[in-house]
């Protein structure tokens, strides 16, 4: 073969020249190649395609100096851009990727991960103004866990979301204070800590290693630890694949392409993230001042995309702390039928270890078998799949290092064809619950003594039930699978999943997989569960916090909905509650979420800059005039023609069928768009606007005065659950009576109201269609 290799010179009819080894008449060994726009290639050759080592220079001044494999930039190398940006590190198919290093003609520095062009995974950016990142990224934009440090000193530790600060995280400002709380689009949303400086603070790393559910504030970090900035993987280790054959003058166009595809775009625009409330530090030094004869002072607060709301001081002895919390639980005697006991101290990972090896068989044993209509065959508790899990392992079952354990799948096909019908891809539902993530512990919003998990991507809650709550599902089951397959907007709970677990002991643990209804795009600020009852229905101030759900007496709001979306609601709820009736449960609730726009008027105090331009001159009186015009800010949440090319129509566990139509815009389908934030689908029971009105407390307002009201734009979202409580004619009976002896307003003496009747007719004095404009 190196006889066949010549040394040679050839000219090309286009105007292109190679100058060094040829084999056959095809480059191959080192060689010079140069094309008639002057790009210049010197290098290795391989079967007339540039493979090796070499460095290709263009006419405007780019260089990269590396690996090539098949023609294209492969493995890794240099690229300096005419502009001054230069990248060193991996590359695939002439595209970035892999560990590398990035210095923009501005002076910002990326180093970390690539995946074929753009910035992903783990990486560290250093902007030139002092600015670092030092996180998770994804689609080339700050996506994930991460830091942000300004150059201020101000850091941010907590969840982001395409460049924004977007979930829980710790903000601690460089003066000391610090702010633990929750952010949406970039601005802090929902309730949060302020501890100004100087004040007792909490640990930041026992803060980090909290649970959502026991601090309702930050996620657990165990399942997203920072990024190790050890990238001591070799550079120039190469990635083997089959090469494409390309004359030599198409390497000369793709080749000249690479380098106009290096355009001056600054990515570090993209990424720019600052504190986004402008009022933030005067309020830290009010704050500051406060608290400085107190350093136990801190503050509790809620916003409304970024606009603070309510303020409250407390002491830092009077908040709730992890420890004082397990130490009262522990001295509480557990129940010997309770089923807390039945993994000793590590009940909670077992059992979410056996529910994630027991879903992952019985979704991968069912999803292959055909499609097929369900049968009767297939209800009822006969109808099932078991499987036995040896912690050593077997033919059919992975080992694992939980404990032995029996396992039961209800319904298999039922449920499969459920989940179809949800339109949930059973590939996602596996990686959703059963991925490496894991599942998170979330408190029991009840008196059920309910154990809750909820997956890692929020989708999904799994519930532990009582055997007669499974006996109620298993004997609903038939007329359920109909209902839902018949009124695809239903607000009723979606399940997804019936099981049980048993060990060597007999002791048996069942639980069901339903949908999650807070898995919301928009913030939810105010959760209820409404019974349509008032005996007992409240909660204690002292008990609410951030992750407290409220009962029907805190609902101090009154709604006013388009017409159109209002019978639809009412229309579905009646169906609904007369499906639960007839299945003799009679104890279910309306859960509730709202989520608030912010006072368009506080925003236009915070936020004069954006409102009112600086004038040139003084302004005339229709200038005035038109300015102050500009003060009347409109609506925060607009009803507009449905589109399904500006709306995310992807199916989840909350959504609930087709788009609703409005009356207020022509009968028409309908988007929910909120200005500045997003554009939603409106269905029913997600993303569904109104206006809601509290009156003022009658303590702040003098009598000679008339009624004042505060009036907010809000987004509803609401689903029935609690279906699986069945009452017996006693217990209904027993009911009734106390509903008449305590509870007067809700029940009639002459024909007492049925509990779908006393629920509809809550809604009803709470809901009013919105005022027709003349």
């Amino acid at each position: 073969m190196e006889d066949s290799e010549r040394f040679e010179e050839k000219s090309f009819p286009n105007g292109d020249v190679y100058i060094g080894k040829m084999k056959d008449v095809l480059p191959h060994g080192k060689g010079k190649y140069t094309w008639s726009d002057g790009t210049v290639y010197e290098g290795d050759w391989v079967d007339g395609k540039m493979t090796g080592k070499g460095v290709i220079t263009w006419p405007r001044g780019a260089k990269y100096e590396g690996e090539f494999c098949g023609g294209y930039l492969h493995g890794h190398g240099t690229f300096t851009h005419s502009t001054g940006c230069i990248y060193t590190g991996g590359w695939r198919m002439d595209a970035h990727h892999g560990i590398g290093r990035k210095t923009y003609f501005n002076s910002d520095i990326y180093d970390g991960l690539w995946k074929e062009g753009i910035r992903e995974g783990c990486g560290r950016y250093s902007w030139e103004n002092g600015n670092i990142y030092i996180g998770n990224w994804k689609s080339g934009k700050i996506n994930g866990r991460g830091v942000m440090k300004w150059a201020n000193g101000d850091i941010f530790d907590g969840c982001w979301l395409n460049g924004l600060k977007q979930g829980s995280g710790v903000y601690k400002f460089a003066d000391g204070g610090l702010y633990i709380g929750t952010w949406s689009k970039g601005l802090k949303d929902g309730k949060g800590i302020f501890y100004p400086a100087g004040s007792k603070q909490p640990s930041l790393r026992k803060l980090c290693s909290l649970n959502s559910d026991d601090s309702g504030l930050l996620s657990n970090t165990e399942n997203h630890k920072p990024p190790k900035q050890k990238f001591t993987r070799s550079f120039s280790e190469k990635i083997s694949v089959s090469g494409r054959s390309k004359s030599s003058r198409q390497i000369s166009h793709r080749t000249s392409s690479l380098d106009s595809n290096f355009s001056l775009h600054n990515p570090s625009v993209d990424c720019i993230c600052h504190d986004s409330s402008p009022s933030l530090s005067q309020t830290l030094n009010e704050s500051q001042s406060e608290a400085s004869l107190s350093p136990s002072l801190v503050y509790e607060r809620e916003y409304m995309q970024g606009v603070l709301n309510m303020e409250r001081i407390r002491h830092y002895s009077e908040m709730p702390h992890k420890n004082k919390r397990q130490n009262k639980l522990s001295v509480k005697p557990v129940k010997k039928s309770s089923w807390i006991d039945i993994f000793g101290g590590r009940r909670s990972y077992y059992l979410k270890l056996n529910l994630q090896l027991g879903i992952r068989y019985t979704v991968g044993k069912i999803t292959p078998v055909p499609a097929r209509e369900v049968r009767s065959s297939d209800f009822g508790d006969r109808a099932r799949i078991r499987m036995y899990f040896p912690k050593e392992g077997s033919q059919l079952t992975p080992p694992h290092c939980s404990v032995d354990f029996y396992w039961k799948d209800y319904c298999p096909m039922v449920f499969r064809n459920l989940r179809e019908m949800f339109k949930l891809d059973a590939a996602e539902y596996m990686m959703s619950i059963c991925g490496d993530s894991g599942l998170r512990d979330i408190s029991s919003p009840g008196k059920s003594g309910s154990i809750f998990f909820l997956s890692q991507d929020d989708r999904f809650v799994i519930k532990t039930l009582k055997k007669y709550e499974l006996k109620v599902m298993l004997n609903m089951l038939p007329k359920y699978y109909h209902h839902v397959g018949r009124y695809e907007n239903t607000l009723i709970t979606k399940f997804f999943g019936l099981h049980r677990i048993t060990l060597r002991g007999g002791k048996k643990v069942r639980f069901v997989v339903m949908g999650n209804m807070f898995c919301t795009e928009l913030h939810i600020h105010r959760r209820y569960d409404l019974k349509g009852s008032s005996q007992g229905r409240y909660t204690k101030e002292e008990k609410i916090n951030s992750n407290t759900t409220l009962k029907d007496l805190d609902l101090k709001y009154e709604f006013h909905m388009d017409k159109k979306l209002r019978e639809s609601l009412f229309k579905q709820i009646s169906l609904d509650c007369m499906f639960l009736e007839s299945q003799h449960i009679i104890d279910y609730s309306l859960l509730l979420g709202l989520h608030f726009r912010a006072p368009e008027n506080l925003k236009a105090l915070v936020e004069p800059s954006r409102l009112m331009q600086p004038q040139l001159s003084l302004p005339s009186e229709d200038d005035a005039h038109k300015q102050g015009e500009q003060l009347i800010i409109p609506k925060g949440l607009l009803l507009v023609a449905h589109e399904p090319s500006f709306v995310n129509t992807a199916p989840g566990p909350h959504i609930r069928g087709n788009t609703l139509r409005a009356y207020s815009i022509g009968d028409k389908e309908v988007d929910l768009l909120l200005p500045g934030t997003a554009r939603l689908r409106v269905q029913l029971g997600v993303n569904m606007p109104a206006q809601a009105t509290r009156k003022v407390q009658e303590d702040k307002v003098e009598e000679s005065e008339v009624e004042l009201f505060e009036v907010y734009d809000v987004v509803l979202y609401m689903g029935i659950i609690d279906i699986l409580q069945e009452y017996t004619v006693k217990k209904k009976l027993e009911h009734a009576c106390k509903s008449l002896q305590y509870d007067p307003m809700t029940i009639s003496v002459v024909k007492p109201q049925t509990y779908a009747e006393r629920f509809i007719n809550f809604m009803e004095k709470r809901v009013f269609p919105e005022p027709e404009t003349p």
